[in-house]
C-alpha cells in the first residue's frame, strides 16, 4: 500500500463489517446505552463507530478536550514536528458523530449494578461498558524515580507536557552533553519508540550539538527492529549512540535526581539530560475495577474484547493482554473496531463476524529514512496469533526508504482523520 486515505484505513480493519451490522439494529424501544471511558486512540474510535451506528447512545468519559499522539511524538522531539499538529480535539465526534462527551475522570466501576462513578459527577449507567485506559507507569521499580522525580528526568512517554520538558532540555544542553535514555522491560507502548527517539534525537543533534553523545540505558538484551536501527546509526550517525543491554549493566537500579545520574548495578552514569522510560502497566481504573490479572495487563477475550475476569465489560488498547499484537496505536484502532462490532452484536442480535486484526507501523530513523512493518493477526486456541507479516529489510535503497517516510506521513493524517472523526 503507498498513499494511505482514511476510508482505506476504516475498511481495512472492520469499519465495512459495522455497517452491514447497522440494518439489524432494532430502533425505537430505548436505544442501548454504551459507555466508553478513555478519549485515547482505543476510545475514540469505539465510540465514533459504535456512535455512527444511528441506533446506539454513546457517552465518552474523557477529562481531557484534547489528545496529543504519542507516535510522531519523537519528530516533536527533533524540531520536525509541532506539537500542535499532533494535537486533536475531542469536539468533532460530539458535533459530527453525535457522541455524548463528559469531561470527567471515571473514578469506580460497579459492574454488578453496571454503573460508572465519575470524580465530578453523578453515576452513570450502561449497557455494555468499553473501557480504554491506557497504560500506567510502575513507579516502584527503579529507586528514586517517581512522579516528582519525573519533573526533572521526563519519561515523555504520555505526549503532552512531558514532551515539551523533555524538549527544552535538549535544546538547552549544551553541546557535547550526554543524553541518557532509560528504555524499559517489556511489555510496553510502542516498542520501536525508544529507539526511534534515539535516531531522531541523534539526527537533531547532528545538526546543532554535534560534539553530544547518546547512551541507551536497556532493561533487556534484544530490542524490536535492532537490525534496522542499528544499521541506520552506523550509517547516520556513526559514533553518537551507544547502546548498552541489561547483561552488560546488570539493568537499572536507582536514578539520583539531584546529581541527575543514572545507577546500574556495576556502574553510575552521569547525563545532561536523562529520559528515565518506567516499566509500565495498565491505566489505574483498570486495575480499581478488578479487570487487570497478576501480569498488571487485562485479559481479554481476543475476538470479543470482553474481560474475562469482569463480564460485560469490554477493555482495548495498551491496557490488554494481546498476544502477539505490540501496545501500539494502529493496534488500538484495530482492537476497537473489532470491539465495537461485538457490543453492536450483543446489543442488537446483529450478525457477529470474525474480528479482523492489524498493525501497521512507521518509525523514523531520519527524516527521509523510515521503515515499516504491517502484521496480520487471526484469534487461534483462545491468543492472538500472527498470521502475516511484512518487516521492511536492512540493505534497502535510500529511494525506498525515502518513500517510506513519505507514506508515514499519508498514513498519519488518514489514521487520525479515523480516530477522531475528520475528513469524509
Amino acid at each position: 500500500m503507498t498513499d494511505w486515505t482514511r476510508r482505506q484505513i476504516g475498511g481495512l480493519v472492520g469499519g465495512a463489517l459495522l455497517g452491514v451490522a447497522a440494518p439489524h439494529i432494532a430502533r425505537g424501544q430505548g436505544r442501548p446505552r454504551v459507555i466508553v471511558i478513555g478519549g485515547g486512540i482505543g476510545g475514540a474510535t469505539v465510540a465514533r463507530y459504535l456512535a455512527d451506528l444511528k441506533s446506539i447512545d454513546v457517552t465518552l468519559v474523557e477529562p481531557n478536550s484534547t489528545h496529543v499522539t504519542c507516535f510522531f511524538s519523537n519528530l516533536y522531539l527533533a524540531g520536525l514536528r509541532s506539537l500542535a499538529s499532533l494535537t486533536f480535539g475531542l469536539e468533532t465526534l460530539a458535533e459530527r458523530h453525535g457522541i455524548t462527551i463528559i469531561r470527567d475522570s471515571a473514578v469506580a466501576i460497579d459492574p454488578a449494578g453496571k454503573g460508572v462513578e465519575l470524580q465530578g459527577g453523578p453515576k452513570l449507567s450502561y449497557d455494555r461498558l468499553v473501557v480504554a485506559p491506557g497504560i500506567a507507569f510502575k513507579f516502584g521499580e527503579i529507586g528514586g524515580y517517581d512522579e516528582a522525580a519525573a519533573k526533572i528526568m521526563p519519561h515523555a512517554w504520555i505526549a503532552g507536557p512531558q514532551s515539551e520538558l523533555l524538549r527544552r532540555q535538549l535544546k538547552s544542553m549544551d553541546d557535547g552533553g550526554v543524553f541518557v535514555i532509560a528504555a524499559p522491560p517489556n511489555p510496553f507502548r510502542c516498542p520501536p519508540a525508544p529507539y526511534e527517539r534515539a535516531s531522531l534525537v541523534a539526527y537533531y543533534f547532528k545538526q546543532f550539538k554535534p560534539k553530544s553523545k547518546i547512551l541507551i540505558l536497556d532493561a533487556k538484551d534484544t530490542f524490536s527492529g535492532q537490525e534496522l536501527f542499528q544499521d541506520a546509526w552506523s550509517r547516520h550517525y556513526p559514533g553518537m549512540i551507544e547502546w548498552l543491554p541489561s547483561q552488560f549493566t546488570g539493568a537499572i537500579k536507582a536514578v539520583d535526581v539531584a546529581a541527575r545520574s543514572v545507577v546500574t548495578e556495576g556502574e553510575t552514569f552521569r547525563a545532561a539530560v536523562a529520559n528515565i522510560i518506567p516499566a509500565q502497566k495498565a491505566g489505574l481504573i483498570g486495575e480499581k475495577a478488578g479487570l487487570t490479572d497478576a501480569s498488571g495487563w487485562c485479559p481479554v477475550d481476543p475476538v470479543t474484547f470482553e474481560s474475562t475476569l469482569q463480564p460485560g465489560i469490554h477493555v482495548v488498547g495498551d491496557s490488554i493482554i494481546g498476544g502477539d499484537m505490540p501496545k501500539s496505536a494502529f493496534s488500538a484502532n484495530s482492537q476497537a473496531k473489532a470491539c465495537a462490532f461485538a457490543v453492536a452484536a450483543s446489543l442488537t442480535g446483529s450478525p457477529h463476524f470474525p474480528p479482523h486484526l492489524f498493525n501497521s507501523c512507521y518509525t523514523f530513523l531520519a527524516p527521509d529514512d523510515a521503515f515499516t512493518n504491517a502484521l496480520t493477526f487471526a484469534s487461534e486456541g483462545g491468543k492472538i496469533k500472527t498470521v502475516k507479516m511484512f518487516i521492511s529489510k536492512v540493505g534497502e535503497s535510500a529511494e525506498a526508504r525515502r518513500r517510506t517516510a513519505h507514506h508515514a506521513v499519508g498514513w498519519y493524517s488518514a489514521f487520525t482523520a479515523d480516530v477522531f472523526g475528520g475528513g469524509s
